[in-house]
């Protein structure tokens, strides 16, 4: 149909849930639910969509081999967006250490991170920071958003491998280097 390369993604048809407005407006594809509204720029040049009857269907450009290869990608987007403003994303981080903890001020995040100031990181527009005890949870319906705010916010303090202080993912395993003493050899 479109040459040998098929999208398994990109070839199904994605379903509007009820209480989610899409639109397309040019090359700008608008998704509005109950946590929001997000909107991103589709190159109209590579794929063309088609939203009717409830359902959202994406076809490459014939003769396009970019058309091809983004085919699937803004499938994948069109499905994290629709699912954002209906569910919303979130991402946790565990801080460890002595002495290390956050809070919420003010919609921002101040960390105490063993530093000689404490550091706040501002919440963009959309997201929402929690904590509990030591767990920061990010949350917001732009799933990009939400994991490049939860990376900027462990590059602030990333996990040492020898007892593993810092900011890490929650399930995150940190491996363990052996100290000193333990590297030593007697001989």
């Amino acid at each position: 149909m479109y040459g040998r390369v098929m999208s398994r993604i990109g070839k199904l048809p994605i379903k509007i849930p009820t209480g989610v407005d899409v639109k397309k407006e040019g090359d700008v594809v608008f998704v509005n639910g109950p946590k929001g509204e997000l909107n991103r720029k589709i190159d109209g040049s590579k794929v063309l969509i088609d939203i009717s009857d409830g359902m959202i269907e994406i076809k490459p450009v014939a003769g396009s081999p970019e058309g091809l290869k983004l085919w699937g990608t803004y499938g994948a987007h069109i499905k994290n967006m629709i699912r954002g403003v209906i569910e919303g994303f979130s991402k946790s981080l565990e801080i460890e250490g002595i002495g290390f903890r956050a809070e919420v001020q003010e919609g921002k995040l101040v960390l105490n991170l063993g530093f000689s100031h404490p550091v706040s990181v501002q919440s963009v527009n959309g997201i929402v920071f929690g904590v509990t005890k030591n767990v920061i949870t990010i949350s917001g319906a732009d799933k990009e958003k939400v994991g490049e705010m939860a990376a900027k916010i462990k590059a602030l303090k990333k996990p040492e491998p020898y007892k593993g202080k810092g900011i890490k993912y929650q399930g995150e395993v940190i491996l363990r280097k052996a100290g000193k003493k333990a590297a030593t050899t007697t001989g």
